[in-house]
């Protein structure tokens, strides 16, 4: 059975912790094994800096242990996904695993980010440039994971199908 790292901002959630144990019920349908970050308990001595090291390292530790990380790429706090998810999945990429992504967004980026043309460049508000490929996400995601667009159901069934 692969064991898949569950990457996502789930963890925020107020149900965090049941929500976890419905993503891994979920993985086993499916037949894999799920490992979700809020499956290792820090010690309750640390605080601050110290915690947050500890919670980066166990999250490492939990994707060495996997086969394959799958990871909600859902918009989180603003228009692009969640930072620690999105190095999680880099990080996954440069171990050599397979990723797996969701999204239920499935606009190109310039439609996403409500941008206008300017001296022949498509920008976003702020005037930065968006990359115009097409894709629903920022071109090093698109380009090194499975995207699928969709929710956890549908990602864990196109897994299922690709082993």
């Amino acid at each position: 059975m692969k064991k898949v790292y569950l990457a996502g901002f789930d963890v925020f959630r107020p149900d965090a912790v049941s929500y976890g144990e419905q993503l891994k019920a979920l993985c086993a349908s499916h037949g894999f094994e799920g490992l979700y970050p809020l499956d290792n308990a820090a010690p309750q001595q640390l605080r601050g800096a110290a915690l947050a090291d500890w919670i980066c390292q166990a999250n490492i530790a939990l994707i060495e242990q996997a086969d394959w990380v799958m990871a909600n790429l859902n918009p989180f706090r603003g228009l692009e996904p969640d930072s620690g998810t999105v190095f999680e999945v880099g990080y996954a990429v440069a171990k050599h695993k397979p990723v797996w992504v969701y999204t239920a967004q499935t606009q190109p980026l310039t439609e996403q980010a409500g941008v206008q043309t300017r001296e022949g460049r498509i920008v976003d508000a702020q005037g930065y440039t968006v990359e115009d490929f097409g894709m629903s996400l920022n071109l090093m995601i698109a380009c090194s994971a499975k995207i699928v667009h969709g929710d956890v159901r549908a990602c864990l069934k196109a897994m299922q199908a690709h082993q």
